[in-house]
């Protein structure tokens, strides 16, 4: 699919199941027909009376297509079809919020356990912040995990591009009126 980004049809996916829903959109299980690898498809609809495409999404696209880490969600594929943005990842098992609800009351985390998905969620920070991008939306739900432990940022809609330093500041001294 990378090699041909945003060249797939709507046909060449399955939708399997709903897996969660957001403020733009939903987010279904699916397979890539062609090689039965799984993915996660984001259903964004288009507002043709209003501003169209929302800008999230466009950030998202943009944002992710520049990063390349183990520890930051892939996005595979780019697809518009009916009036419908379908952003196309890679597929991993569950959220970090929902495996620690998934624990019972007195289930202890191993100390490896925390250590590795902390440093995994700290290396992609960084990685994010060493190419000038601010997630600005970290929370347990961004937080993607596969059966295998390993961790990933996501939803990077609300991220921002930085540079340093962003401009030239006067050396005046703001005064404060009453």
């Amino acid at each position: 699919m990378e090699d041909d980004f945003g060249s797939s049809t709507i046909e060449s996916f399955e939708k399997l199941e709903n897996i969660g829903s957001g403020t733009y959109g939903d987010v279904f299980r699916g397979i890539f027909k062609k090689t039965n690898e799984q993915v996660a498809i984001k259903r964004i609809k288009i507002e043709l009376e209003g501003e169209g495409i929302p800008s999230t999404a466009l950030r998202e696209i943009c944002i992710l297509r520049g990063l390349k880490h183990p520890n930051i969600v892939e996005i595979k594929d780019v697809v518009i079809h009916e009036n419908k943005l379908y952003l196309i990842f890679e597929y991993l098992e569950i959220d970090l919020r929902k495996y620690l609800s998934s624990l019972s009351h007195d289930e202890i985390l191993e100390s490896d356990l925390i250590k590795s998905f902390l440093y995994q969620l700290l290396d992609g920070i960084a990685y994010c912040h060493s190419m000038k991008i601010l997630h600005r939306d970290l929370k347990p739900q961004n937080v993607l995990l596969d059966q295998s432990g390993r961790l990933k940022l996501a939803d990077f809609g609300l991220s921002r591009a930085f540079s340093i330093p962003t401009r030239p500041y006067t050396k005046e001294v703001c005064k404060r009126y009453f």
